[in-house]
């Protein structure tokens, strides 16, 4: 990834030594931000313009898929990823269909593997944000070009 143009990943789970793990793998690779909870990551949200999401599943008070569901209306673009330590296919399912996860990974992950899927998921986030900017000028375009066919009608 580039320098010039920082992968901004945001990681929420409660467990401290999972963060300063993922911290200490992937600082020198993207931009890390991390939370303890929903509420912590909902602030970072806020304030930092964030690419990637990756959250535990078990959390107190709001599991992984409420929280990445609840963003879903205010920050659509973040590409989400739901981590956790437990399989459970009813999880997995909601992620999916309620949360619009990209990847559902199981701890502990295995750093080549997580940077890897980190990356891909930024390169969805970028593809999906070209892909707006060429719509909106194609609009641009459109309304410009009928003006213009009206006018030579007139």
């Amino acid at each position: 990834m580039s320098t010039d143009n920082p992968v901004n990943v945001l990681y929420i789970d409660d467990e401290v030594h999972n963060l300063n793990a993922f911290k200490a793998s992937f600082r020198r690779t993207f931009s890390v931000f991390t939370a303890e909870s929903a509420m912590e990551g909902k602030k970072i949200l806020e304030k930092e313009p964030i690419h990637v999401i990756l959250c535990d599943q078990r959390m107190p008070g709001m599991t992984g898929i409420e929280f990445l569901e609840s963003v879903i209306p205010e920050y659509p673009d973040p590409i989400r990823i739901l981590l956790t330590g437990y399989e459970d296919i009813t999880a997995v399912i909601d992620a999916i269909n309620k949360g619009e996860v990209y990847k559902y990974i199981q701890k502990p992950w295995n750093d080549d593997d997580l940077r890897i899927n980190i990356e891909k998921a930024f390169e969805i986030y970028s593809l999906r944000k070209e892909n707006k900017e060429l719509i909106e000028s194609l609009l641009i375009v459109n309304k410009q070009l009928q003006f213009l066919l009206r006018q030579n009608l007139l």
